[in-house]
């Protein structure tokens, strides 16, 4: 038929790479790499999110042992047994927990789950050596036990109260999963082959370290961060001395600056050496990066998840309480997200639509974000996602903040459309495709992610693409991972915002396609968001750089919704930061985007003559909703 000699498939656009590297300065490494190189980097950029998803996991896993430790430990054993029965049924790859206590042997304890014989063989010697590290009052983590090729970890957490804890064996599959997703997806196979801180307490007055116990204590106590120091300059340091003062003190992420006060963070120094290390270079002053308190009473026994608020430090940035968020989200700091809250956290108003393998619709991180979708894929079934692309795309944006869980999107409000367009094996037509932006468009979304593209020009996808764009929507989509120069679409058609990759240092993601329609460029390398199954997983790619432009766009609509696409597309172009080249470059287009800045400008917002360099979009005599029902049609 007419609608599948139409399609061609749609390949998932990943890739990036993270190697550590000293400096700030941009580097464009994988742009003249051989075959062989360049297949090399790809392994490595495997291996690198298998490592960190296995990391994510176990850090999860840990926080959910002793998230039910807090909320049973006081409960009788049929209240500890019902509680781990529930936290087996949210997490399933937790094959067997044991509730131990120091009087009993680990078989005694109250268990839920069980062991295939081989398994069972490798970890019971690793339970005894996780039931004793907890009866010391210790956490375990054993390594890797293999059985008949699926990895499993055992590890145990001890409650607050001396003398019991949790030990667990956990099936790591989603290292395996992720293994195979990016074996196709950052095409080391033929594809498709298928059909927060750490905080210190001080007392105010002589700024000696006391130790708070109980929300009393507070009282005539102060908290800073213990690795991050406030300074003064007497003489406003130079490029270079702050460039050598990051090299010193080994910081972890760029320094803010607000007014005359710098806000410096160290990987190995605490706030005390940090203000002597500062002595030498004649500052106003050096002091502890101190933590203001909400004024609101916290009763005692008030769970964990209900005392800890975002913190705001001396430069505004909002850090939310995201239990994973510290640790893994290097990207969002990156982009001034953090500082950006502060002009806008988004607006249920504004509803972004992911077209792609669907979403998670039951995670714990994401379900309360979403808004009803459609399966194009099996129509009347739900949008479930059963690659894992989707989830994770859709948790860069909206991932639930500061709800003491998981990871945090960069919007805290703006809704989720979930539409899936791709398959099981994460491949699509133009007409499934083109049918979701279609319904995504007539059913309110604002600003559209195309987390997905190929090199073939398609008349009726971008028809459906300019069917949008004429409604007034923002379209994302990410430009490619095979580190080429080749239009990649839908990303280069003139109406779609196309996306780059950057790593860690602002650099060029090493195979991030390129070229002039590129507008700018995102974090797209070890990107840790949602996962099926409530979990989180790491993934490279201009898959994962593409989101974060998208929620920046519905952040701007939500700041100033009488924006036209068009100028929130121009106003992401004008805020970027500029990385490479100077200019507009073949590379990151204007530049990384800025959310702080973007939001700004478009408080209030007034066009300028600077015009995009991308082609403006071709009028045409013919309706495109006409078009669009001719083709659907068959006429």
């Amino acid at each position: 038929m007419w609608k599948y000699a139409l399609s061609f498939v749609l390949l998932l656009a990943f890739g990036a790479m993270l190697f550590p590297r000293s400096g700030n300065e941009p580097h464009y490494e994988g742009l003249a790499l051989s075959p062989a190189a360049e297949m090399q980097m790809k392994q490595q950029t495997l291996q690198q999110d298998m490592q960190l998803t296995g990391d994510l996991c176990r850090s999860q896993c840990s926080l959910e042992l002793h998230r039910v430790l807090q909320q049973k430990s006081r409960e009788s054993a049929d209240g500890k047994l019902k509680g781990l029965q529930e936290l087996q049924k949210e997490h399933p790859h937790m094959e067997q927990l044991i509730w131990v206590t120091a009087d009993q042997p680990v078989d005694n304890g109250i268990s839920v789950g069980g062991l295939q014989d081989e398994i069972r063989t490798l970890a019971v010697p690793e339970l005894r050596k996780a039931k004793a590290a907890v009866d010391r009052g210790d956490s375990y983590q054993s390594a890797l036990l293999q059985s008949k090729g699926e990895p499993y970890f055992v590890l145990g957490v001890p409650a607050e109260q001396a003398g019991s804890g949790l030990v667990g064996v956990v099936k790591q599959s989603i290292v395996k999963h992720v293994e195979d997703h990016q074996l196709k997806n950052l095409r080391l196979v033929t594809y498709p082959r298928e059909g927060k801180y750490k905080v210190e307490s001080v007392d105010s007055r002589t700024l000696q370290d006391v130790q708070v116990d109980h929300p009393e204590q507070n009282e005539g106590t102060s908290h800073y961060t213990v690795n991050q120091v406030v300074v003064r300059f007497k003489k406003e340091p130079s490029a270079a001395e702050l460039a050598q003062i990051q090299s010193d003190i080994r910081t972890t992420r760029p320094h803010h600056k607000l007014g005359y006060t710098y806000v410096f963070e160290s990987e190995h120094m605490e706030a005390k050496e940090l203000m002597n290390y500062f002595k030498k270079w004649d500052v106003a002053y050096s002091e502890p990066h101190f933590l203001y308190l909400t004024n609101s009473a916290v009763p005692f026994n008030a769970p964990e998840v209900n005392q800890r608020e975002a913190n705001t430090d001396a430069a505004g940035a909002i850090t939310p309480n995201d239990s994973l968020y510290h640790r893994y989200q290097w990207n969002l700091p990156q982009i001034e997200t953090e500082l950006g809250w502060n002009v806008s956290k988004g607006s249920q108003d504004v509803t972004v639509a992911v077209v792609d393998t669907g979403v998670d619709i039951n995670h714990p991180d994401l379900k309360d974000q979403l808004v009803s979708g459609t399966n194009v894929v099996n129509d009347g079934a739900p949008p479930l996602d059963d690659v894992g692309h989707g989830t994770h795309v859709a948790g860069v944006i909206g991932a639930i903040v500061n709800n003491n869980l998981g990871v945090a999107g960069m919007s805290w409000y703006n809704r989720v459309m979930p539409v899936k367009v791709l398959d099981q094996s994460g491949a699509g037509s133009t007409y499934s495709v083109s049918q979701g932006i279609i319904w995504a468009t007539d059913h309110g979304a604002k600003v559209i992610n195309l987390s997905l593209g190929n090199y073939a020009e398609a008349n009726f996808l971008h028809d459906a693409i300019r069917y949008a764009y004429d409604h007034d929507v923002v379209l994302i989509a990410a430009s490619g991972n095979d580190n080429t120069d080749r239009p990649g679409y839908p990303a280069a058609y003139p109406e779609v915002f196309a996306v780059a990759a950057t790593d860690a240092r602002k650099g060029k993601a090493s195979f991030s396609n390129y070229g002039n329609y590129i507008d700018v460029a995102a974090p797209g390398v070890s990107i840790a968001s949602t996962y099926p199954n409530n979990q989180y997983a790491a993934l490279s790619g201009t898959s994962m750089a593409s989101p974060h432009v998208t929620a920046l766009a519905a952040l701007i609509r939500s700041v100033n919704p009488s924006l036209k696409n068009s100028e929130v597309m121009q106003i992401m172009r004008e805020t970027a930061q500029d990385i490479g080249p100077k200019g507009k470059d073949n590379y990151f287009g204007y530049g990384l985007i800025d959310v702080v800045a973007a939001l700004k400008r478009a408080e209030g917002y007034k066009p300028t003559t600077k015009s995009s360099e991308r082609p403006q979009p071709e009028s045409d005599t013919v309706s495109w909703t006409q078009r669009l029902w001719n083709l659907l049609s068959g006429r």
